[in-house]
C-alpha cells in the first residue's frame, strides 16, 4: 500500500476504490479563504479531491486568528492563498493545486471560472461580485453552492442547506434572492444559510469559529456528496 492509499484508506472504506478515484479526478474551485472557505478547502483536500483551485486576495491579519485556518501568529502578513497552498500540499502531496491571489470580479471571471470545474464553492463577501459569480455559474451550468451570512451567529445547529428560494431569516440570502429575481432567477442555487437571527446589527461583524467552520464543512459535504452521487442518502 503506497502512501496515498494509506492517507485515504478510511475514506475508501466509504467510497470504494472507484469512488476514491472519482474524487481524485474531480476538480473543485473554492473562492474565499476566510472562516468559511478555508475550512471548505481543507475538507475537500482531506476527502481526497485531487484537483483544487483556491482564490483569495487577502493577507493574514490578526483579526483572522479566531476562525481562519491559514491564520497563525507565524503567518501574519502572508497571503492566505500561499499559506493554504502549502498546508494543503502537506496534507496531500499528490494534490494538483492552483491558486489565484486576487479578488473575483467581472474582469477576471473568465480566467477563474473558465476552466474545467466539476463544482464551485462560493465563500466570498463582496455582494456584487457574489451576484456576478452566481449568475455566471448558473448561466454556464457550473454546479455551485454559495455561503450566505455566518457573522454574528452563535448556534451552528441552525445552519441549513437549501435552495435559495426556500431560505428565510438570513439577511444576506434575502438580498441574494431579491437581486436574482431581477435577473429572472428564482431557484436553482444551493446555499448554506443560518436560521438564527444575527446577535448584532449594523456593521460590526462578530464571529465564532464553530459557526464559520461548520458552514465551510457543510459546503464541502454537499460538494463531495454531489460528486459521489450521494444526495439521496443525505439530507443535504
Amino acid at each position: 500500500m503506497n502512501s496515498m492509499d494509506r492517507y485515504f484508506q478510511k475514506t475508501q472504506l466509504l467510497t470504494g476504490k472507484a469512488g476514491l478515484e472519482k474524487l481524485k479526478a474531480s476538480r473543485v474551485t473554492v473562492l474565499g479563504l476566510g472562516g468559511v472557505g478555508s475550512h471548505a478547502a481543507e475538507a475537500l483536500c482531506r476527502c481526497g479531491v485531487g484537483h483544487i483551485t483556491i482564490v483569495d486576495p487577502d493577507r493574514v491579519e490578526e483579526s483572522n486568528i479566531n476562525r481562519q485556518l491559514p491564520a497563525l501568529s507565524s503567518t501574519l502578513g502572508q497571503y492566505k492563498t500561499e499559506v493554504m497552498a502549502a498546508r494543503m500540499l502537506q496534507i496531500n502531496p499528490d494534490l494538483t493545486l492552483n491558486y489565484f491571489t486576487c479578488p473575483y470580479n467581472e474582469e477576471n471571471s473568465s480566467i477563474i471560472t473558465g476552466g474545467n470545474c466539476d463544482y464551485l464553492i462560493d465563500a466570498i463577501d463582496s455582494f456584487q461580485d457574489k451576484i456576478h459569480l452566481i449568475k455566471t455559474c448558473l448561466n454556464q451550468d457550473i454546479p455551485i453552492i454559495s455561503s450566505m451570512g455566518t457573522a454574528n451567529r452563535i448556534n451552528p445547529l441552525l445552519l441549513k442547506i437549501a435552495d435559495i428560494k426556500d431560505t428565510s431569516i438570513c439577511p444576506v440570502a434575502r438580498r441574494i434572492r431579491r437581486e436574482l429575481r431581477k435577473q429572472g432567477i428564482y431557484s436553482g442555487l444551493k446555499v448554506v444559510y443560518s436560521q438564527e437571527l444575527p446577535l448584532l446589527k449594523g456593521r460590526e461583524l462578530g464571529s465564532m469559529i464553530y459557526v464559520t467552520a461548520t458552514a465551510g464543512l457543510l459546503l464541502a459535504a454537499h460538494t463531495v456528496n454531489s460528486l459521489m452521487g450521494w444526495q439521496d442518502r443525505t439530507e443535504l
